[in-house]
């Protein structure tokens, strides 16, 4: 059967899980770095794909997924690859790559694994189409194989190759090592802000007092107003002759419909980096959000919490080098003097070891997690 596969950063997939369970989907199975599902019941596969890329804040992307089979030799994986219904998604005039990995498996050249597929599909496509050579003007459509163990699994990239969910397309800009949209969104969501936020009386505030580029305010007001992620960017399958154009139609209007324009979300964000903060505001306009998000310049030492109690989230700079771990441990201090005590919940994400240390309290959990190639811990304070 024909699934969607949205994959994951590592440590992210349960709350993958929960978001595509929230959005309704069935036959929801969550596996290392991915998160396997099938339509709402009574609604189409095309009007899941295009649900699941509006919707999804904090999975990288969504695939198509044709087919799974065990293949032990190129003739077993060319033949069972063949035999996929290629020819009901990629068109006569449809540009296609393919990509490939494989892990533990004895197929272990990719470059060949790939070819095999390449020339399956090609086949298939040649046989339906009853045409020789192929002139690729169309729409584009990213071909993964994917070996593990044996088992290949074969998808086609919905969301767009190199263009993952990450890119909401209101950061124009950025500062240095700046965090993904889509992590930024699965640390807010680990915290259950969006029902807080969503409340009519007795809203939590949310702080961030190491802004940066303003990726983590900005997530926390979309979360609060129910905006949905993908609305202002655009995704391979929707260039798919297959899929309708009122299919993404409907599915955009129904997500402007969901915005809760009632809700007023309290969040303050600050940094030390005057130019930072201009950046955060310039991307908070461009997300639609600039009128929910206070903005400031200063140091941590300088903040004043805007409530007895609320949410904040902090990515600070990492000590790296000798100098910066000086400089991150007295912020870290600062951190610590600021939130300790009082009844707000902090959550930190750092590589550094020595944070709890610095910090001057052990944190009631951490969750092991990668931003992007650096692994780190999210200490929580609840």
């Amino acid at each position: 059967m024909i699934s969607l596969i949205a994959t994951a950063a590592f440590g992210l997939e349960a709350v993958v899980k929960r978001e595509v369970i929230a959005l309704g989907f069935s036959d929801v199975k969550c596996l290392d770095g991915k998160v396997e599902f099938s339509p709402v019941e009574g609604s189409s596969l095309h009007e899941a794909i295009a649900r699941s890329n509006l919707w999804l804040r904090s999975a990288d992307r969504v695939l198509l997924k044709l087919g799974e089979f065990t293949a032990t030799t190129f003739d077993n994986l060319f033949e069972q690859t063949k035999a996929l219904p290629w020819e009901e998604w990629i068109p006569v005039d449809g540009k296609f790559t393919v990509t490939g990995k494989s892990v533990r498996s004895g197929l272990f050249s990719v470059p060949d694994v790939q070819s095999i597929v390449k020339k399956a599909v090609v086949e298939k496509l040649r046989q339906t189409y009853n045409v020789e050579w192929f002139k690729e003007t169309g729409a584009e459509y990213t071909i993964q194989v994917a070996l593990l163990k044996d088992v290949a699994t074969l998808t086609i990239d919905t969301t767009g190759a190199g263009n993952g969910l990450h890119k909401r397309g209101y950061r124009a800009k950025a500062t240095r090592a700046p965090m993904k949209e889509t992590m930024a969104a699965a640390l807010i969501e680990l915290t259950r802000y969006g029902e807080y936020a969503a409340r009519s009386s007795g809203a939590k505030p949310f702080l961030d007092p190491c802004c940066g580029s303003g990726t983590l305010p900005i997530e926390a007001a979309l979360i609060a107003k129910n905006i949905a992620p993908g609305l202002a960017r655009k995704f391979a399958a929707e260039q798919w002759t297959t899929i309708e154009p009122k299919i993404w139609k409907e599915a955009r209007s129904a997500a402007y419909g969901a915005i809760r324009t009632e809700v007023e979300p309290i969040i303050h964000a600050a940094d030390k980096d005057p130019s930072a903060v201009e950046l955060a505001k310039a991307n908070a306009e461009l997300a639609g959000v600039d009128d929910c998000i206070v903005f400031e310049n200063r140091q941590v030492s300088q903040t004043v919490l805007p409530a007895e109690a609320g949410i904040s989230i902090i990515n600070p700079p990492y000590g790296e080098r000798l100098g910066q771990i000086k400089e991150a441990e007295a912020l870290y201090a600062e951190l610590g003097n600021l939130f300790n005590p009082t009844k707000w919940s902090v959550y930190v994400i750092t590589p550094d070891e020595f944070f709890e240390t610095a910090y001057k309290k052990k944190a009631r959990a951490k969750r092991k997690l990668f931003n992007g190639m650096i692994k780190t811990d999210y200490y929580q304070y609840f």
